[in-house]
């Protein structure tokens, strides 16, 4: 690929994963014991950021010939594969539900079908949801220390519908297979931490609690 090509490209992928950052900084405050308290108002926040990443997705598919998006895509390959997974947190926080490749696609501003050009690739978008289970079980566990005991019993659920799809795929990409593994994994640690409540008879009590109500906003 040409220098000054490759040159332009960067500078605004460069922008693109300061917005990234920009984004995880803010989620990743739902971590914090007092974390789940204002989880509408944050996703709200993110989707703000969103705003910018479209644009800049715009201004990135001028600084290449659009038939050759895989000749260029490794400069913003994994930028992309960050925000899908930002994406599909955001969603999941709002509404506990799976964010579909064309929803997310609508939020970052890039098309579904490679003939349009620049678009979001099944494989960035499947290690995208892959990030996103590492990050659910890291919640699921801080949920416990938050005292928020049903929400690990619902990110379980969430978890093992998704292994069970990807169960269901024939992975040929290497990464994509590396990172599934670290999903078998991610549903083993949540496995412990419902076990762990079950134990100690925590969970099932507060189903009813506010805590789902509070994720998508009631």
């Amino acid at each position: 690929p040409s220098p000054h090509l490759s040159f332009s490209i960067r500078k605004v992928v460069q922008l693109l994963e300061q917005t990234a950052r920009e984004i995880l900084t803010l989620l990743q405050t739902v971590h914090q014991t007092s974390g789940f308290k204002d989880i509408p108002n944050k996703c709200q926040k993110a989707r703000v950021h969103f705003e910018t990443v479209k644009t800049l997705m715009v201004e990135l598919k001028t600084k290449f010939p659009i038939d050759q998006y895989y000749r260029f895509n490794e400069h913003w390959r994994f930028v992309l594969q960050r925000l899908v997974f930002l994406a599909a947190f955001v969603v999941y926080l709002e509404s506990e539900t799976l964010v579909s490749r064309e929803v997310v696609a609508e939020i970052l501003g890039v098309h579904m079908h490679r003939d349009k050009g620049f678009h979001l690739d099944i494989e960035d978008y499947l290690s995208g949801l892959l990030i996103l289970a590492s990050e659910l079980s890291r919640l699921a566990l801080n949920s416990v220390t938050a005292g928020d005991y049903s929400r690990p019993l619902r990110i379980s659920s969430f978890i093992n519908e998704l292994d069970s799809g990807f169960r269901l795929l024939n992975l040929k990409n290497d990464s994509l297979r590396k990172r599934y593994d670290g999903l078998k994994y991610d549903v083993k640690k949540i496995e412990e931490v419902v076990y762990d409540l079950s134990i100690r008879g925590l969970g099932k009590a507060d189903k009813a609690d506010d805590g789902k109500g509070e994720a998508v906003g009631k």
